[in-house]
């Protein structure tokens, strides 16, 4: 069998973004509960989310020319893996207050965050874009491509949300950066 490089590196790719999904769901959360969900974008579906990304950042005016060259790098990227975390609080009520709130209701109540919700979003992330890294394909954390994710609903309940583009190519897409 003859496999051209292009259809291995794509291969390459697409596996390693089904192992970094892994990689969050094992990642390790507070209170030992799970509140992220994964997804893996190729194709139209990325599109999609570039198209959303081009839209925000040309609303944004010049101060949203980044989300228009993070998306020249996604266009450029095999695949997207989007990351997302509920807004939820962890029912300790008034054992922490870390989120300066009386307890969990009242920090739900405020319409705020609790702090485990983006501590265990990032901790996932590391874990992602390490196992990335580790299989030697380029990689960035990319907040723009979350806030079109989460625009266009693709992880329905899970609103905060961040994606990791990943790439095999000759020189990182992610590197160059204007």
């Amino acid at each position: 069998m003859f496999v051209p490089s292009k259809t291995a590196e794509d291969s390459a790719i697409l596996n390693l973004a089904y192992s970094v999904c892994a990689a969050v769901r094992t990642a390790p959360k507070a209170c030992g509960t799970d509140h992220l969900e994964t997804a893996v974008l190729t194709g139209e579906d990325k599109d999609r989310v570039t198209a959303e990304m081009r839209k925000i950042g040309e609303a944004l005016g010049h101060s949203g020319k980044f989300f228009c060259r993070d998306a020249d790098n996604v266009d450029a990227a095999g695949a997207v893996v989007l990351v997302g975390a509920k807004y939820e609080t962890r029912g300790l009520g008034e054992r922490c207050k870390l989120c300066r709130f009386e307890n969990c209701g009242a920090c739900e109540n405020a319409g705020a965050v609790c702090v485990f919700t983006p501590m265990d979003l990032g901790i996932a992330l590391g874990s992602a874009v390490s196992m990335a890294a580790d299989n030697r394909v380029d990689n960035r954390i990319m907040f723009t491509v979350g806030q079109a994710a989460a625009k266009l609903g693709l992880l329905g309940e899970y609103k905060l949300v961040m994606g990791i583009p990943l790439s095999a190519s000759g020189k990182s897409v992610f590197y160059d950066r204007d």
